[in-house]
Parts: C-alpha cells; structure tokens; sequence
C-alpha cells in the first residue's frame, strides 16, 4: 500500500486499522505548516517543538479514542489544537508574544527566492526585518491575524474558524492592520527602502 498516495482522512483510518507508518505520512505532510505557525507566536525553538509535540500527542490520543470525526479537514482541526495550546501557553506565561527571528529559525529563510544576488539578499533581509517590527507594533488580534495569514499560510476562513471570529471580523483585522502599517510607514516609523 502507498500511504503517500491516500488522503488524510484514510491516512487515519488506516493508523486505526494498525498501520503506524500511516500517521507517520500524516504527520510529515503537515508538520512544517503546523510547526512554523507555533514557532511563530512562541519565539522560541524549544518551547515550539515541545507544544508542537504536545499537539500530536493530544491528537494521537483523540484518534484512538474515536472522537476525531473528518468534517472539516485534518490540517485545520490539527492548526486549532496547535492554535489554542499556544494560547495557553501564553496565558500560563502572561505575556504576549512579538516576532523575533533567532539564530536557529527565520521564517524568511524558507521563502524560496531564485538565485538573488548579494545585493537583493541584504535589501530582501533588511526589508522584511523592517515589516517585522511594523508587525510587532500592531494590536494583538490584528497582529495575530497578519501572523496567521501571511506567514502560516491561512485562508480567511481558516483564521476566523482557529481564532474564533467572524470572517468579516478576521477581514476587518487584516484591512486595520494594514491601514495601521501604511500609517506607521507614511508618519517615517519605518522606510521601507
């Protein structure tokens, strides 16, 4: 049997079934996506990779009890679990979390660029550093909403379904977001270039 080849949903079925290699599939088909949006609202290596453990082991455990039911698609069930233990995490910590890249992760080390030159690889870097601490500086659920769109790759209608809200109001985040950005870079917060 090629479990590459087989959807989420039988990708489950067969792990009940007994076949292990089946939620190892599973789990390497998502685990960049749900990995990167965890480090994203962490902002530390060692504490993503222990929710993200924490994430698959509690879906591990749902599985075999038989409470997963396929409605929506797995990656977004999986995204809410990995959303909401990030919100406990930082309720338990009481802080909220700001973008820092560090030496072992920078999102923007992902994003494939073809062959840049020297030049376009200092002003790309310098760039998006600068839209960085744009970002840090708007409010949290606008903030939240630019994190879960443009870095974790998340329709709208993922994001209000992982974060609670409406779609107009995830929309109304992301439109006040960026008129706050523009604003900030029109009043020479930032120069973009």
């Amino acid at each position: 049997m090629n479990f590459n080849e087989l959807s989420d949903k039988d990708l489950i079925q067969a792990y009940l079934d007994g076949q292990d290699k089946a939620f190892e599939i599973l789990l390497n088909r998502h685990k960049e996506k749900i990995y990167t949006s965890i480090y994203l609202f962490v902002k530390d290596q060692s504490r993503a990779e222990d929710i993200f453990q924490e994430v698959f082991i509690k879906i591990i455990k749902t599985i075999r009890k038989g409470k997963y039911n396929h409605e929506g698609k797995f990656v977004q069930w999986a995204m809410r679990i990995s959303y909401n233990m990030c919100v406990d995490h930082f309720r338990k910590a009481k802080r909220r979390s700001i973008i820092h890249p560090t030496d072992e992760f920078d999102i923007f080390d992902v994003i494939e660029n073809p062959d840049p030159n020297r030049e376009d690889t200092l002003i790309k870097d310098q760039t998006h550093a600068k839209v960085r601490k744009l970002i840090d500086k708007l409010p949290a659920e606008q903030r939240e909403v630019v994190m879960l769109r443009h870095y974790a790759d998340m329709s709208f209608k993922e994001i209000a379904q992982l974060t609670r809200v409406s779609i107009n109001t995830a929309l109304g985040r992301m439109r006040y977001a960026l008129i706050n950005i523009r604003k900030m870079v029109d009043d020479g917060h930032v120069i973009l270039q």
